[in-house]
């Protein structure tokens, strides 16, 4: 494939730890615990790495249960890290809210990860609500060519007339060049450089821009034109118009297509071959049994809201595209 041709050519080292961040709170610790059992019997085993969980709540069950699975892995290593909760710029507006429908602090604090861990000149992001069937360290030594992020493009909005109006005349890029930030291949040093959770801070702060996926825009509005854009297989996400792609590396069960929610969800077979041996498997069914057709429901109203709020964010007063056009500096 692409990316074993590029870890080919590409020096790396093969004693250089591998930082994986992850970021939740206690009610993604279940499906972070499937996503590390996948992540762990898949990895090189010739290769050390770091999982490091930053969190807001987590609790000492939950912190107990994720470190267990790396006790019999010599090459493995995990650490928890609290974020405070006063990231006092960061306010509950109905802008900043992911999916339209809640407001979670987690999802901005990828964007501090570089200047958190100083220590780090290249790590991995990746969020939890995933499966990881592939070798880890073969995205981490992808050759990003001194760009600032590694992505996959999300090809599921090229499907909604919403959502490409939103990423051309809202966000400003080239249609199909939007991508997910649930996977991010991050050049920790080079966004040191550039002062990336800065610029971040200093924009949303005088702009509050009203995003439809709020840390996503503002990394893809940021960093584009600097971004190493990676093969499909290490950001696969169930998609009902497109067939499943074969031999996928990552799996990720973005917004409501989750098989612990709904039935018949692409590579839903992935997943639940890692959670029959999660310690959560009982709690992960019992979620699902109960899941109601009022919350089925729900869901299908706040998708259709994303898509409205979409399609008509061009019309509003600030976006991120006439902001750059007036002259303000949104690229990195």
């Amino acid at each position: 494939m692409q990316i074993n041709r590029e870890r080919e050519n590409y020096m790396y080292n093969k004693d250089e730890l591998i930082p994986i961040f992850f970021t939740i709170d206690d009610g993604y610790a279940p499906y972070l615990h499937v996503a590390l059992i996948s992540l762990i019997e898949n990895a090189s085993e010739d290769r050390k790495y770091k999982i490091i969980v930053v969190y807001q709540e987590l609790n000492e069950e939950n912190r107990n249960n994720l470190a267990a699975l790396v006790k019999n892995h010599q090459n493995f290593e995990i650490e928890f890290r609290y974020m405070k909760q006063s990231l006092d710029m960061i306010t509950d507006r109905i802008e900043n809210r992911l999916r339209s429908d809640y407001f979670t602090m987690t999802i901005y604090f990828r964007i501090f990860i570089p200047d958190m861990y100083t220590e780090y000149d290249k790590a991995i992001y990746i969020d939890s609500d995933i499966v990881v069937p592939g070798d880890i360290s073969e995205l981490y030594d992808t050759d990003m060519h001194n760009n600032l992020i590694g992505v996959v493009k999300d090809g599921s909005v090229n499907d909604v007339a919403e959502l490409q109006r939103y990423m051309t005349e809202s966000l400003g890029l080239k249609l199909g060049d939007y991508f997910n930030s649930g996977m991010l291949l991050m050049n920790m040093k080079e966004l040191r450089n550039v002062k990336l959770a800065e610029h971040f801070l200093y924009l949303l702060n005088k702009y509050h821009f009203d995003c439809v996926a709020p840390d996503q825009d503002y990394l893809n509005s940021m960093c584009y034109g600097k971004i190493e854009y990676l093969d499909s297989c290490w950001d696969a996400m169930p998609n009902r118009n497109k067939p499943e792609i074969k031999n996928p590396k990552i799996i990720h069960y973005n917004l409501f297509d989750k098989p612990w929610c709904y039935d018949d969800i692409q590579y839903q077979d992935y997943f639940w071959k890692y959670a029959r041996r999660s310690v959560y498997y009982d709690q992960i069914k019992a979620f699902k049994a109960a899941y109601t057709d009022k919350q089925k429901e729900d869901d299908h109203t706040h998708l259709l809201d994303l898509f409205r709020r979409a399609g008509t964010n061009a019309d509003t007063e600030v976006t991120f595209r006439k902001v750059l056009e007036s002259g303000e500096k949104i690229r990195l």
